[in-house]
């Protein structure tokens, strides 16, 4: 249905007659009776009943002129909606991101961008690097927080800060006056007691239990160095997901393989690192979207935080 012969067909019921209506319109007269025979024809009906005094409407007419009405409000609302979502910061939007990076980025991010920014409404969507990447791609997320990405056309990347995929052990009450204890005699370290410090985190790691998240890339690639430097322990604790293996590592159970941001957030001091001079995997995490996103002056505001508070967490 043609909207600009609703609205001619709208405008003549209102004033009674065809002639009134072309006034009011600036139209002539004939152009509008051909538009209404087109409107009558698409629809197969009868919708005027044309008198001397003007024209009245049909059961048809009625019908019609009853929905043009919400038809037209809904036009109007809709209008407004879109250019609500160009002028203003109003609109909904999905972020992705692994569930373990998420628990120490988003927190802080949300917090502070919801209250500053109201009117625009975030949901999460979890899964592993790649799987947000696809889901970026897929337009099922709007702004994805991927570790390592790789690149692709569609995709913009942007570098916000890095981290590592590193060893760690629980941090116990000897560790703690060991560490006392080397800070005061730092001066004094010698070569032969750092070899001594890193012959006995070995040992650890060769007689001990790794626990790692099977599904991390990062975890079997730092495994597989481990391997062929001959370091890999016989007893290996495969787990779901990063969380668990940071839960198990604080019980005491072993050595994780674990980010260091995630070793950290909400836990400080309780995980340390088993020894600088052993292999770790260096992380970038970046923030992707497509490349042909629609920046909207909301998607531009929500983009333009996290990459802020990103930055922030690198410094």
């Amino acid at each position: 249905m043609d909207l600009v012969h609703l609205r001619y067909f709208e405008t003549i019921a209102r004033c009674g007659s065809i002639s009134a209506a072309a006034r009011g319109l600036r139209l002539s007269q004939p152009t509008l009776t051909v538009a209404m025979k087109h409107l009558e024809e698409h629809l197969g009906t009868t919708l005027f009943l044309r008198g001397r005094a003007g024209v009245s409407l049909t059961a048809s007419g009625d019908e019609l002129l009853r929905d043009a009405a919400e038809i037209f409000a809904l036009v109007e609302r809709t209008e407004q909606r879109i250019l609500g979502l160009e002028a203003e910061e109003v609109g909904s939007f999905v972020i992705g991101c692994h569930e373990s990076l998420g628990a120490y980025f988003l927190p802080g991010f949300m917090s502070a961008f919801l209250r500053a920014a109201p009117r625009i409404e975030v949901s999460l969507w979890n899964g592993t690097s790649t799987a947000v990447a696809e889901a970026v791609l897929a337009r099922q997320v709007h702004y994805g927080l991927i570790v390592n990405p790789r690149p692709h056309p569609e995709l913009v990347l942007v570098k916000l800060f890095f981290d590592a995929m590193d060893l760690f052990i629980a941090t116990s009450n000897d560790d703690e006056k060991k560490a006392a204890a080397r800070g005061k005699r730092r001066k004094r370290t010698t070569t032969s007691t750092a070899a001594a410090d890193l012959d006995a985190a070995e040992h650890r790691l060769r007689t001990g239990r790794l626990i790692y998240a099977g599904r991390v890339a990062q975890c079997q690639e730092l495994i597989n160095r481990l391997a062929a430097l001959g370091l890999l322990p016989t007893q290996m604790l495969a787990c779901g997901d990063l969380e668990l293996v940071k839960s198990l590592a604080l019980a005491g159970l072993g050595v994780a393989l674990l980010p260091r941001r995630v070793a950290a957030y909400g836990q400080p001091g309780k995980l340390r690192r088993l020894h600088p001079s052993l292999p770790f995997i260096p992380d970038t995490i970046c923030l992707a979207y497509r490349a042909d996103m629609h920046k909207t002056r909301a998607a531009r505001r929500l983009k333009d935080e996290l990459v802020a508070y990103g930055k922030r967490l690198e410094a």
